[in-house]
């Protein structure tokens, strides 16, 4: 079967990249399919990207909020319509299961309603002074020309929440997808074409990063950053930009569990494996340290590991599996260097094995590790895995735990097991932390509610969803009008 090429999008056409190159995407459940070809950027289509949505802006700005809702409203029409089969495809270019792709496209849909509604009622306010001949008041205005660009392990959600709330607040964006799953991207920005969205309004390139990000990032034009990737990525992003571009970072995360001697242990693990496995691991919300008071930590640990044995491995487009294979190349490999690592500071309970035999000949499989007898300064304690590697360490008090969680560069996301209400309490206020789960597991977050990290997960700026999301893509102007 012929493999299809897929093209940019740029001012208001589906065009291919200036060099005539492509590359291949393939599904890490089996590398011998190709899910598609996918055009290899360069500057060139960066800059005619950018240029293209400088050129819209003014008539979007322009255009009334409750015609940008309504555009917003016919793109999750056309997601929520077509959620399965884009769930598949989701599957096929990143590995995770058929029914969380379809979830995501439902959820991105979602996101557009939520931003369709919020988006209408956001405005400015009016000030209260002494002079009967004058009106003082503000009004949010759209910043221009937004680059998003997001990552491989939520290819539509993430963007979803970046391009809704850009666009209804009037800014016109370049969207770069990640080149290991550009596909479910490339599929938003075609129910928004298919909504009638205005030529220019959206532009979307796929290449690699060094090719098009000094371009996007840097370019006089780009008013603001909406970025989802690693840390060091966003570092990077953060030290070259102008003074006046907006950022908006969410970054890497090393999450804690605390597991309390009052909890429930069998609903502990059941938290310690939907936060540490999900996605196989590859979710910057993932538990990757689970953190186990003295008295109940070998109780829970052999219920972990036994557990964790029985999860089944296997490709997403079969029911039942509760692991998929890691994304790329390139996560297998760091992961498999994590677990040696590993095997050199801790002891390995189980897992830890790249699976290459049958069915997983030509896929990147690996069993989900535990390692215990892990202390604070161990790598894998300390530095984000992305990938199923759970850490165990023990604490003999609610302080020594909440010292060991906070020990951290990162800040991302954290959970507690508990029944007590006073360490519920101290946990809430004094773990660093941008997202606090009680009795739940460290990943996942609301539509509607902020999601963002502290410290080297974040810029510690704008966050991301919920009604606050709409603040990163406006600027505030105050009017004094007098008679």
């Amino acid at each position: 079967m012929q493999t299809e090429e897929f093209l940019n999008y740029i001012n208001g056409e589906w065009v291919k990249c200036r060099s005539g190159r492509t590359f291949d995407n393939m599904n890490p459940a089996d590398t011998r399919e190709l899910v598609g070809r996918f055009q290899a950027s360069t500057a060139l289509d960066a800059e005619d990207a950018v240029n293209a949505a400088a050129a819209a802006f003014d008539g979007w700005r322009r255009t009334p909020v409750g015609q940008r809702a309504r555009l917003l409203n016919k793109a999750a029409d056309y997601l929520e319509a077509n959620a399965q089969r884009f769930g598949e495809e989701l599957s096929r270019e990143e590995g995770k299961s058929v029914a969380l792709g379809k979830d995501e496209f439902v959820r991105a849909a979602q996101t557009f309603r939520f931003y369709a509604t919020e988006g209408q009622t956001f405005g400015g306010e009016t000030y209260v002074q002494d002079d009967p001949d004058l009106m003082v008041y503000s009004q949010r205005e759209p910043l221009g020309v937004v680059s998003v660009i997001s990552p491989w392990n939520f290819p539509a959600s993430i963007p979803a929440r970046k391009i809704a709330p850009a666009l209804v607040t009037g800014n016109t964006i370049v969207f770069k997808p990640s080149s290991d799953a550009p596909l479910s991207g490339l599929r938003l920005v075609e129910a928004l074409v298919h909504a009638g969205l205005p030529a220019g309004v959206i532009n979307y390139i796929t290449g690699r990063a060094g090719d098009v990000g000094p371009i996007i990032t840097t370019s006089q034009a780009i008013r603001a950053i909406s970025f989802t990737g690693s840390t060091q990525a966003g570092m990077h992003i953060h030290r070259t930009v102008h003074l006046t571009t907006r950022l908006q970072m969410e970054l890497g995360g090393k999450n804690p569990l605390i597991v309390m001697e009052d909890a429930d242990l069998d609903k502990a693990v059941d938290l310690a494996i939907k936060g540490g496995f999900s996605l196989t691991g590859q979710a910057c919300t993932g538990t990757s340290r689970v953190i186990v008071m003295k008295a109940v930590k070998e109780d829970f640990t052999q219920r972990l590991v036994a557990k964790v044995k029985g999860l089944k491995i296997g490709p997403g487009h079969q029911p039942g599996m509760d692991l998929g294979p890691l994304a790329t190349a390139k996560q297998l490999e760091t992961v498999l260097s994590y677990i040696a690592i590993g095997r050199a500071e801790a002891q390995l309970l189980c897992g830890g094995e790249r699976l290459q035999d049958g069915e997983y000949a030509h896929g990147y499989y690996v069993t989900p590790a535990i390692f215990d007898g892990v202390t604070q300064k161990a790598r894998i304690a300390r530095e984000e895995i992305f990938g199923p590697v759970i850490a165990i360490l023990e604490a003999e008090s609610f302080e020594q735990a909440m010292a060991m969680a906070n020990d951290s560069e990162y800040g991302l996301s954290a959970a507690i097991a508990t029944r007590n209400p006073r360490y519920i309490h101290q946990f809430s206020n004094d773990i660093q932390s941008g997202t606090v789960k009680i009795n739940r597991t460290t990943t996942g977050n609301l539509i509607n509610a902020p999601f963002g990290g502290v410290k080297n997960s974040s810029t510690s700026t704008f966050r991301e969803s919920g009604r606050v999301g709409l603040e990163f893509f406006t600027q505030t102007k105050v009017v004094y009008r007098g008679l």
